[in-house]
């Protein structure tokens, strides 16, 4: 067989253009973790960013966007780029999303992942929580249990409450994935739904769950978890009729 011919030979590909909104999310990373910046800590303004990446401002924006999909950082309107959760170069990011056109089958859906990530967030916190966990959880409780008993309602409290549990488990990968599709999930609660008592028939349940993690039990963490959930995906289908 003949030697191929320069002609012949596939062509050398040009290399990709440098992903420059990725070496700036890197270099934030980098940043916020030698740093230590905590959440609610200020990042740097944009111009200082600018100048010291040698970047243009849409760069930056960029790569702000892509930190703010990933629920990293929040702008706040007149006052800055905050942290929400610290990162490192090391952080995996997990975004979640869909499409909400079908609106009932969507939430439906989330909800059966939520079940099963949720009743075993609950029963690993009955397994490991401490002493120390037990008396935040127990602290958000009592609030949650304040405001609904005053107002009806206890949306952020009863946020509150879950991701004091979701703490308990020591494993950080329960509360990201469930702060994500909660707050995906709840969103909906005000627009279209308009419904500031969804699921408020589950509040009594939220109690006998703490009593059930803190005796250490978690099979019926795991059922009242369950007694929770029922009462939302009942709502769910009563609103989108």
């Amino acid at each position: 067989m003949s030697p191929q011919t320069t002609s012949e030979r596939p062509a050398i590909e040009p290399l990709p253009p440098i992903d420059r909104a990725r070496q700036v999310t890197e270099a934030l990373a980098s940043y916020i973790d030698r740093a230590s910046l905590q959440a609610g800590d200020r990042l740097p303004a944009e111009r200082e960013l600018m100048a010291a990446l040698n970047v243009g401002r849409s760069t930056i924006r960029e790569a702000i966007r892509q930190f703010q999909a990933l629920g990293v950082i929040e702008s706040r309107k007149g006052s800055g780029t905050y942290l929400l959760k610290p990162v490192t170069t090391a952080t995996v990011h997990m975004p979640l999303s869909f499409d909400a056109a079908h609106l009932r089958d969507v939430l439906l859906q989330t909800l059966e992942v939520r079940r099963g990530l949720e009743c075993e967030a609950n029963m690993v916190a009955a397994r490991r929580r401490t002493a120390d966990d037990l008396v935040v959880i127990e602290a958000k409780l009592n609030e949650m249990e304040r405001v609904h008993i005053a107002k009806g309602t206890s949306g952020p409290e009863d946020l509150a409450f879950h991701l004091a549990i979701y703490d308990a488990t020591h494993n950080p990968l329960f509360k990201q994935l469930l702060e994500q599709m909660r707050g995906a999930f709840e969103r909906f609660w005000e627009e279209p739904f308009d419904r500031s008592d969804f699921a408020r028939r589950s509040f009594p349940f939220h109690r006998t769950l703490f009593n059930a993690i803190a005796a250490g039990d978690p099979e019926t963490a795991r059922i009242e978890t369950l007694k929770i959930l029922a009462v939302v995906e009942e709502d769910i289908k009563e609103m989108s009729k």
